[in-house]
């Protein structure tokens, strides 16, 4: 160990001193952990996909800029090809983006809790963090955002809309609430737009300041390709570009992406059949005692167990061995003591774990009851 402290003290502290961004690997038949898409890119997209795949030469870099894929975003969000920049996934525009703003000295406000990663690249580029508490109900307290931001001379401020992971969502008037009280950058993560909340790219053209990101992981069943992108101002868009690594984006990468936004229209239906089973996954946690369940403009539901004697890490092994459910466990967030986090899955897998839940629910009942009559 000593050798590795002699290696280990050229680590920045700000590094040293966060704790790095993990998921624990469990498999499971239901698997409704990770907000990702249930349904698969259709099978005649695939095809079609795979033939042309096959002839590019795999020898090759890919575009230095992704042309096509650049090209079908600014079609898709109808936004100019000069205000795009493309990251494989949006976290690696998360990532370009801090670190052409954060150095020591420099600050970020972040509505907490949120998406960790927010936090932990501002640290480790040697910013500070201002954290801004959501209220009691995980709404965004819009005044509180705009004074940390003053009070701190923020250089950006972070928002998820919906916010991951309690499915909150920002109104136009409190994102316009929040870009005009400041002058700092306002960064938009709008991963989980097509499920529910407001969408920004309308507030782009007269707010310079402003930014939005998006990925193809979640409405459009891209997980596996990892494929994001940032809208902004060309001017500061260019700027951050800097940042990313050449080649960021592979060619089967832009190749699959650019052909779904293109067919996008085919994947509505599936949206739309995952908002539906977000509702019935929100209807039907409301129905059993023991649970808080908020409110959500997401693919997912965030749920508090307050069931006494049966916590939140009982439901979630129970559903795991007794059920074959994978959820979240979020209860390491702040405020969200307590808290798991569930994924819309297809209908099959919603009635799967609704029945799992009533059982484990119910069961915790039977066992506090026993106890008490015994």
């Amino acid at each position: 160990m000593k050798a590795a402290e002699s290696a280990l003290k050229h680590i920045k502290p700000g590094v040293r001193s966060v704790a790095p961004y993990t998921l624990r690997q469990l498999e499971a038949p239901i698997k409704l952990n990770q907000n990702e898409s249930p349904y698969d890119v259709p099978a005649e997209l695939k095809q079609r996909l795979w033939e042309r795949l096959a002839q590019r030469p795999w020898n090759r870099y890919p575009p230095f800029v992704p042309a096509d894929l650049t090209a079908a975003v600014a079609e898709a969000v109808d936004w100019p090809t000069e205000g795009i920049l493309l990251g494989n996934g949006s976290n690696e525009l998360i990532q370009a983006l801090l670190a052409t703003v954060i150095e020591p000295g420099r600050s970020v406000v972040v509505p907490e809790p949120t998406f960790t990663l927010y936090r932990l690249l501002t640290q480790v580029g040697g910013g500070s963090v201002v954290p801004a508490p959501l209220d009691e109900s995980l709404r965004f307290d819009v005044s509180g955002i705009v004074a940390a931001a003053a009070r701190n001379q923020a250089t950006a401020i972070v928002l998820c809309t919906p916010n991951n992971p309690t499915g909150t969502a920002l109104t136009r008037e409190e994102i316009e609430a929040i870009h005009d009280g400041s002058d700092a950058l306002i960064v938009l993560d709008q991963a989980y737009v097509e499920f529910g909340g407001y969408d920004a790219v309308p507030l782009l053209k007269d707010r310079p300041r402003l930014l939005i990101l998006r990925t193809l992981s979640k409405a459009m069943s891209l997980a596996g390709l990892r494929a994001g992108y940032m809208l902004g101002h060309p001017a500061l868009v260019r700027e951050i570009g800097k940042a990313k690594l050449p080649y960021n984006v592979n060619f089967v990468t832009e190749s699959v992406a650019a052909e779904v936004l293109r067919h996008r229209e085919l994947l509505v239906p599936n949206q739309e059949a995952i908002r539906v089973q977000r509702d019935r996954l929100f209807d039907g946690l409301g129905r059993l005692h023991g649970l808080h369940v908020f409110p959500t403009a997401a693919n997912f539901v965030l749920f508090r167990v307050e069931a006494g004697e049966l916590d939140h890490r009982a439901v979630f092994q129970r559903l795991l061995e007794d059920h074959g459910v994978l959820v979240r466990d979020v209860s390491g967030y702040p405020m969200l003591q307590g808290c798991l986090r569930v994924t819309a899955g297809t209908p099959e897998e919603t009635g799967a774990f609704l029945e799992a839940m009533a059982e484990v629910m119910k069961g915790g009942v039977d066992r506090r009851q026993s106890t008490v009559n015994s």
